[in-house]
């Protein structure tokens, strides 16, 4: 049987970086044998940002008061070291909108390649500083995951696409999803939040035996 791992995040928000590579992690140092289908959801945190982008200090400050942000990121440095991830939140000065990158990745799935078309958006974004708001920095990433450059360029500028991708993103809060990252193993168990490795393999380890369980019990 085939464990449903739904995923909730927003590409530019940090712990979700951390926690899409600890599911990584955890699955392939874990969980080598267990089949996974992995879904992700858009959610937009700033759905009215800029196409130029708006500046993560000005954001920190203007919201939470933060006048220091590398006192800000200490927490999250720590996380994402202690998993072997490669993380300075200082590389990306900018939060770009999203909706395009969204939108591609929602289109993804239908080729096979939505969980890896998300970590390559994700890690262009944190790791290579790139304006995952750009089409054309999409459809180069795109066009490495199931979308000829071309392709992936008029889909990522495309308004109806685009309001597929809002009522997604709407069908994600309706169903209770109001802050990220949010995993759902199994259609049943939620984990939200910053998570360890342990955790995230434990909440495997319960979904993955339910999943194995059903044939017999029904």
């Amino acid at each position: 049987m085939t464990l449903a791992i739904d995923i909730y995040t927003e590409i530019t928000c940090p712990w979700c970086n951390i926690e899409l590579h600890r599911l990584d992690k955890v699955l392939n140092e874990r969980f080598a044998s267990l089949p996974v289908d992995i879904r992700h959801h858009p959610v937009m945190l700033m759905p009215d940002c800029p196409p130029e982008g708006l500046r993560i200090a000005d954001l920190l400050r203007s919201r939470y008061g933060v006048t220091d942000p590398a006192q800000a990121w200490s927490r999250p440095h720590a996380e994402a070291r202690a998993s072997g991830l490669d993380l300075d939140l200082a590389r990306q000065p900018f939060a770009y909108p999203t909706m395009r990158a969204h939108t591609l990745i929602r289109l993804a799935s239908a080729r096979g390649t939505q969980h890896a078309l998300a970590i390559a958006i994700t890690q262009a974004y944190f790791q290579d500083a790139r304006n995952i708001g750009d089409a054309e920095i999409l459809a180069v990433i795109a066009s490495n995951h199931g979308f000829t450059r071309n392709e992936a360029h008029r889909l990522a500028l495309n308004s109806d696409e685009h309001a597929q991708t809002r009522e997604k993103a709407a069908a994600s809060a309706a169903q209770g999803v109001t802050s990220v990252p949010h995993f759902v193993f199994g259609e049943r168990l939620n984990i939200i939040g910053g998570r360890s490795e342990d955790e995230i393999a434990e909440a495997i380890r319960q979904t993955a035996s339910s999943v194995k369980e059903r044939p017999n019990a029904a």
